[in-house]
């Protein structure tokens, strides 16, 4: 009797302690969340193709905070050809919440911009959905809003 009572104990203390693990990865996968959310910063102030297409899911939904909604292809086209031209990314209060092969990333972005020539100061809310595919996260949508004043 008393050892039935201890491994169901141990086995509810088990799975309390599972309860708050993040479903289908760990720090791994949170790691490389983070590793890809800092090459997409790196890639929005140095734009290359080759490294915007490595990062960017082909269904890319990307709503700014003035409205304006991306696809893949016009987001990296906006980058590669400067009418969005960011001079410096800076990230902060990030969080990362793993849901099997989803990734929700929030964190504050202020930059400077220099977009038609005009210089700019931005600073916005993320939140960033990225999604494992072939082994590698993607960014399938990102939404951009302004902070409370």
């Amino acid at each position: 009797m008393m050892r039935k009572l201890f491994l169901t104990a141990a086995a509810a203390a088990l799975v309390a302690g599972c309860a708050g693990m993040p479903a289908g990865g760990g720090t791994n996968d949170a790691a490389a969340v983070a590793a890809a959310a800092e090459k997409l910063r790196v890639a929005m102030v140095d734009p290359t193709r080759p490294a915007l297409d490595a990062l960017v899911a082909d269904d890319l939904s990307y709503g700014h905070s003035a409205g304006k909604v991306d696809t893949k292809a016009s987001f990296i086209a906006d980058l590669m050809d400067g009418k969005s031209d960011f001079v410096t990314i800076a990230i902060s209060e990030q969080t990362i919440k793993l849901v099997g092969d989803v990734a929700i990333v929030r964190h504050t972005l202020t930059a400077d911009t220099l977009d038609a020539g005009k210089p700019g100061k931005v600073n916005i809310k993320i939140l960033g959905v990225w999604q494992k595919q072939g082994g590698q996260w993607k960014l399938l949508a990102r939404q951009a809003v302004r902070p409370p004043v």
